[in-house]
């Protein structure tokens, strides 16, 4: 039984990662880490907001242990060092997840952490050289590539059911959050490439397949704030297939797929980010005929924790997920340089 911990009481894990822990019988939930003052504000920082701030940390953190078990760490480090630990789930802002992941795994510590990985592609080599000398196993969470509705596009594409595939289109954005939500700040790793845009490299590089390349990339920035609020780019590969992506996080929301072939196209919506229950539905249209199919319903973050436990278990998936979170990680890193000489200013 692999003991899982959480570094700090976030939405997401109490909301999707814990119901999905419940149902993998390999792991068990060991607790939740709040950050000691100096993790949250410097040693020479600390404050009585920082201690009112900490306090709420905790308040959050009660829930998880009376529903789930556990107990509370006080302390990240404290539990990265606790005996009572084997693996750590970390869904902290991006610009934290290479300071933490490092530490989980020097503690010798399996890392499961949000994506992306980290928000530099020299940052995500390096942690996975200490994974790979210390044969400790790190999982990158971008679940909706465990969709069954992935496979279920796939399958119809490869049957031929909307001809030789010209073009996908992904589409994906948000409205606008709290001016404190971390996607907003700079320091904290925010931005819409190192978030919505990730999802669509993600599965761009899913539907092109190993020859997939990023050829262009645009980041459009608001005077607002300090990050990109929107962005796209464009993949092909050797096949000379084309991805267009567009996203942001100051839209309206949308999340879909547009496969257009040479004799029909193909659309699905909720495709980077179907809950738990929701039975997608694609429509596939040849001219002006119209068909729709409703799919199971899946749970995907699930899927991604059994993926992780994989990894634990065996040298070779281990290895295997080293090479594609470098691989996304590459992807990422890219889009950054590309798109450097293409922003612009929105307003």
């Amino acid at each position: 039984m692999i003991r899982i911990g959480i570094i700090c009481p976030s939405e997401i894990a109490f909301r999707r990662f814990l119901p999905s822990l419940r149902n993998v019988k390999e792991f068990t939930f060991a607790g939740v880490a709040i950050a000691s003052p100096a993790e949250w504000a410097g040693a020479e920082n600390v404050t009585d907001k920082t201690c009112a701030s900490i306090e709420n940390e905790r308040i959050k953190a009660q829930p998880f242990i009376d529903i789930y078990g556990g107990k509370i760490f006080e302390g990240y480090e404290t539990m990265i060092r606790s005996d009572e630990i084997d693996a750590v789930y970390l869904p902290l802002p991006p610009a934290l997840h290479f300071k933490w992941t490092k530490r989980v795994l020097e503690c010798g510590k399996h890392a499961f952490v949000e994506k992306p990985f980290t928000t530099d592609l020299t940052d995500t080599r390096e942690l996975l050289r200490i994974a790979e000398e210390k044969g400790l196993a790190v999982h990158e969470n971008y679940m909706f590539v465990y969709h069954n509705q992935l496979k279920a596009i796939d399958q119809l594409i490869e049957e031929g059911e909307i001809g030789k595939v010209r073009c996908y289109r992904i589409s994906f954005g948000f409205p606008r959050r709290a001016s404190s939500d971390f996607r907003y700040n700079k320091v904290l790793g925010g931005g819409a490439w190192l978030d919505a845009g990730g999802y669509c490299i993600k599965y761009a590089d899913h539907l092109l397949g190993e020859s997939a390349r990023l050829v262009h990339a645009n980041s459009y920035y608001e005077c607002e704030f300090d990050v990109d609020v929107f962005g796209s780019a464009t993949m092909v590969n050797r096949q000379e297939v084309i991805v267009q992506m567009s996203f942001g996080m100051d839209n309206d929301y949308k999340c879909e797929l547009e496969a257009w072939g040479s004799t029909g196209t193909l659309t699905t919506g909720r495709i980077l980010t179907a809950p738990d229950g929701l039975k997608p539905e694609m429509i596939i249209k040849h001219n002006q005929k119209y068909a729709t199919a409703i799919l199971p319903a899946d749970n995907a973050f699930e899927k991604s924790i059994r993926r992780f436990y994989e990894c634990l278990a065996d040298e070779e998936a281990r290895k295997e997920n080293y090479r594609v979170i470098e691989r996304q990680s590459t992807f990422v890193d890219d889009f950054k340089r590309l798109s450097a000489s293409n922003q612009s200013d929105l307003y």
